[in-house]
Formats: C-alpha cells, structure tokens, sequence
C-alpha cells in the first residue's frame, strides 16, 4: 500500500530506480546521459549534507532572493464573495518576479561546484530563463535558454530581460514551439554537450535527480509559509486548504512540501490545471482530466495523448502551465489521495485576474489566476473558519500583451 513516509521529504521518498509509488518517475534516458546524471546525482547528495552549502543557499535566498515573501489577507475579495477567508502567499514579491528563482539559484551553485563555465536550462512563461539568465550573470556563468517560438512571441518582457542579462535565447521552432518541446532541445542539447555544460530542468519533471533538486529548491515557499501561519493563528489553521496552479508543479511542491504529513481532512492540497479555452478539445490537464501514463521527458507520468498514444498537443492562456505531462510527485500524491486536482478554463483565469485586481493591490500572472479561479469557486460554499491560501507565484508583468489584447487594458 502506498503511503507517504513521515519525517522524509517526499523527493526522497522513490525507490533505487528514482520511481515514486512504484510507478511514476524513473530515469528513461540515453545511455550517453546515465554517467552525467549519475554524477550530478552525487554532487547533489554530497552538496544537500554540506554545511557551507546551505548556508550560502540561505544567504543568497535571504539578501538576493528576499525572504520571507509577504502573506496576505486578501480581505476585500474576502468580503466580496462571503464564506472562507482568502490569504495569499506572495512569492511573485521574490527576485525577478517569481518563484523559479530558487532553482536557479541551486542549479547555478551546483554548476560551480562541477567546475563548469555555462548553464542550460527551458522555459515556457519565460521566468525560469529570466531567473536562470540573472543568476547566471550573478555567478559569471554563461546562459542558453531553449524557448518555443510560440512562446517568445506570447512573452516578450521576460524574453527582454533574458538577453539584457546576457543569455541566449534559443528558439525552438519544432512541435507545437512551446515549453514541451524547449525541454525536449534542452536535453537534447545536454546529450552532446554534457561535459562544458550544467542543464537545470525549469520544473519538477525530468529524470530523477532534476525532480529532486527543484523539489528541494522550492521547499523554501512552505518553510516560510508555515512559520507566518503559525504567527498569523497562533498554529496551522484546522480547516486550510492550499490553492496551487499545477504545470510541471515546482511551485505547487514548493508550497505543499511542509505539510503533506498533515491529515488531508485539516490541510487540504488542491491543484489546479489549465483547462484551456472553454470550447476546444485542447487541455493541459493531464491530472484533472484522467490522463494516462507515458514516457515524457526521461519520465513515467500522466500524459494527455491522442488515439494513438502519442503526446497531443495542448491549449492554455498561460505559457507556464502549457504542458502535457506533469510532474511524476504530483501523480503519486493523485493516486495516494493526498491532493485533489482540478482545471480552470482560460476564460476562468482571465475572469479570475480581472477580479483580483480590481479589488485587491496585486497583480498575479495568468498561471497562479488559475488557481485564484478554483478560490473564487469554493470560498462562497465555506464558512469564515475555513482558510484558504493561493500561492501567487508569479507577477503578471510578462502577461501584460495577453491581458490587454482579452481585457482590452493593463495596468498595475
């Protein structure tokens, strides 16, 4: 029976293949990759236990990446629909806007420690490349950043500050010229040139030890979280539910990984997928949507795919949740019970966005809007002593164009 292990973060809870629940990761990769993995998985091991190490992390975390980042009563949206209290975690506040900072972070002290002179790494909204451009010029490393085309056309404030902090940029016109297929160059990439080159995966997905060092990166949002409950009630409320959008879920990890050991019926993890437009076929909901298992990425997960079996393509407003699979941690915690997965539409963050934002003085991106739409949803059927807490994980910034070709406006 699967059951999560108390006391253990849950990255390290897969067995010697790099499986959770026996069943969803593993490491499918080319033979070329398995000595470079295997040798990042030591470094990993061996920085993770060093003193120095984490204390530099720390450091960078507290004076580059600014910690804690604010948590908030959202009291007007509050008022506005009735029932649950709504608080958000303001980790959008973070260096550069959004949470992929703290992989970056991790992956730029790892490459130095590897004795290697560049990084290369996906992105699909453009914050994992902006964050991994900035900590790259910060460290003196060099950067290329793999970027469907389609996206860099979506994003073009993060795709500006990614070449103003030296990166390259490199187009991946392939497939649907999205996040799916950038990861894919990326790696392929990584297989000629992993020797003069660290490759950070931008989420929790890919081969194992990628999962587990974004995992263990973005575990910073719920350390801080917890604390500011406790300060905030005086202990960790007994009806709280936590409201994350789910991608590849590095955020949704990060925000989660403090309480999983917490009884579902008190801390309730809900995440929440992108739907995409409400009348197509097209979805990035593998999770909400009964997806079946395939190989994506060197790994074993929920996929949505064709008739035939193949990847499909997918449709969503939000570059950063536009992808088929998901992480392999977020289907065990599906198949264990642990969280509840569900999708907004685009129509639903987009609606989602306009009301936070009028009412509040904030302005999250379309990625966390999704989950701000689950929210609105639930909180008018709860009463005052259930909590509910949205990570509002990245800035809206990058989104300004959409926003303002569907709202007709933007402003902050």
């Amino acid at each position: 029976m699967m059951k999560i292990k108390k006391g253990i973060p849950l990255i390290d809870q897969h067995d010697k293949n790099g499986f959770y629940g026996g069943k969803f990761g593993g490491n499918y990769v080319a033979e070329t990759l398995k000595k470079p993995i295997d040798d990042l998985t030591k470094l990993f091991e061996k920085c993770r236990k060093d003193k120095n190490f984490i204390k530099e992390r720390d450091n960078l975390y507290e004076n580059y990446v600014g910690k804690p980042t604010r948590f908030i009563k959202l009291q007007n949206l509050t008022d506005h629909l009735g029932g649950a209290q709504i608080y958000a975690k303001m980790v959008s506040d973070a260096n550069g806007g959004a949470h992929k900072i703290y992989n970056a972070i991790t992956h730029a002290m790892l490459c130095k420690k590897a004795k290697k002179s560049y990084m290369c790494t996906d992105t699909g909204a453009g914050y994992n490349g902006k964050m991994f451009s900035m900590v790259a010029k910060k460290f003196g490393l060099g950067c290329k950043v793999f970027m469907g085309s389609r996206d860099i056309e979506r994003q073009k404030p993060n795709c500006d500050s990614i070449r103003k902090n030296g990166a390259e940029i490199i187009p991946v016109t392939s497939g649907s010229k999205t996040l799916v297929d950038a990861v894919s160059e990326c790696i392929r990439y990584w297989v000629s040139n992993c020797d003069k080159a660290h490759m950070g995966i931008g989420s929790l997905v890919g081969p194992n030890i990628f999962v587990k060092i974004c995992g263990f990166s973005t575990a910073q949002i719920s350390r801080e979280l917890k604390v500011q409950l406790e300060e905030e009630f005086g202990e960790i409320p007994n009806k709280l539910k936590l409201i994350n959008c789910v991608g590849g879920g590095s955020s949704a990890y990060g925000f989660w990984s403090e309480f999983f050991d917490y009884n579902k019926k008190n801390v309730e993890l809900i995440g929440v997928e992108a739907g995409g437009p409400r009348n197509s076929r097209l979805h990035a909901a593998p999770l909400s949507k009964n997806s079946k298992i395939a190989i994506l990425h060197g790994a074993a997960a929920y996929c949505v795919q064709d008739s035939d079996g193949q990847i499909d393509q997918t449709d969503s407003c939000s570059s950063g949740l536009d992808y088929p699979s998901t992480s392999p941690i977020h289907c065990y915690l599906k198949d264990l019970g642990r969280a509840r997965y569900t999708f907004a539409t685009d129509e639903e963050a987009f609606s989602a966005y306009k009301l936070v934002t009028d009412l509040e003085d904030i302005s999250p991106s379309l990625e966390p809007s999704h989950s701000f739409a689950e929210a609105i949803k639930i909180a008018p059927k709860l009463d005052s002593s259930n909590i509910i807490v949205v990570n509002s994980c990245g800035d809206s910034l990058k989104d300004k164009d959409i926003i303002k070709k569907r709202l007709g406006s933007y402003s902050r």
